[in-house]
């Protein structure tokens, strides 16, 4: 062993992308050289009358210094090598254990043994995770009530009597939704004596008699201000303070009740003209 072999085997393993076989005791005789050439130094410094300017001292320590550079670059370049085949052995891939020297190869199966222990472990959480998924998905079923209800809701079994008065609360109708939003009285439709918008129209009550414009006493009642519009932006069907509804779309110009017409102005959705 010597520093030129050693450099022969740096260069072999730098051109190569597989491993060049090595014998079983490499490193084993790399450290028996190293220790070598420093027990022959440490002679060599005895017998010098100044051990830090002896040329033969120097030339020792130059040795030992590269034979430890070059022997710590073929262990880096082999070890890369040799995860990557412990990595193609634990996923069932051919991969050669020869070539390696004794401590390669533990370190080989070891490799190996490890990859296979975390692909389990990583596979057994993800299976876990998914069950996990599967049963908060999957919730169990509510249990069935043994008690059937009547159509009030009520349990049959229930002495007490629902009162007489006693109605489901309709759903609440969007146009009165928007209405109210607006800042209009909302139209109780759900009433039963409520009155379809049209029929309203054609059959006006005894109190409002029909005005030249087709319109009714109540429309224009004096009472009722009103405010010239221009529609700056889509608005959509509101329903006014004055009955009516009023399809509102940007650039249309209109005259609203005041009520409705301050919450648009208010939200920069129409301009004043009037």
């Amino acid at each position: 062993m010597n520093v030129e072999e050693l450099r022969s085997v740096q260069r072999t393993e730098r051109q190569k992308d597989s491993l060049q076989q090595l014998r079983d005791s490499f490193y084993r005789d790399v450290a028996d050289y190293v220790a070598d050439r420093k027990a022959e130094r440490k002679r060599a410094a005895a017998d010098a009358d100044d051990p830090f300017s002896s040329p033969e001292v120097s030339r020792l320590t130059d040795e030992i210094e590269t034979a430890e550079e070059v022997v710590e670059s073929i262990y880096e370049r082999r070890v890369g090598k040799i995860v990557k085949r412990a990595t193609f052995a634990a996923a069932g891939m051919a991969a050669e254990d020869e070539g390696l020297t004794s401590e390669e190869r533990d370190l080989f199966d070891d490799l190996v043994a490890r990859i296979e222990r975390n692909r389990e472990t990583v596979l057994e959480t993800l299976a876990g995770a998914d069950a996990d998924a599967t049963d908060a998905a999957d919730p169990d079923p509510p249990s069935a009530d043994p008690t059937p209800n009547d159509a009030s809701g009520r349990a049959a079994s229930d002495p007490t009597p629902p009162p007489e008065d006693a109605a489901p609360t309709p759903a609440p109708d969007p146009d009165d939704l928007l209405a109210e939003a607006m800042g209009g009285p909302t139209d109780d439709r759900s009433s039963t004596d409520a009155v379809p918008d049209d029929a309203a129209a054609a059959e006006p009550s005894p109190d409002e008699s029909p005005t030249p414009g087709g319109g009714s006493d109540a429309d224009s009642a004096p009472d009722t201000d009103r405010t010239t519009l221009r529609i700056t932006r889509d608005v959509g069907e509101i329903f006014g303070v004055d009955e009516r509804e009023y399809d509102l779309a940007s650039e249309d110009v209109v005259t609203l009740p005041t009520p409705n017409a301050e919450p648009l102005l208010d939200r920069d959705a129409a301009e004043r003209l009037d």
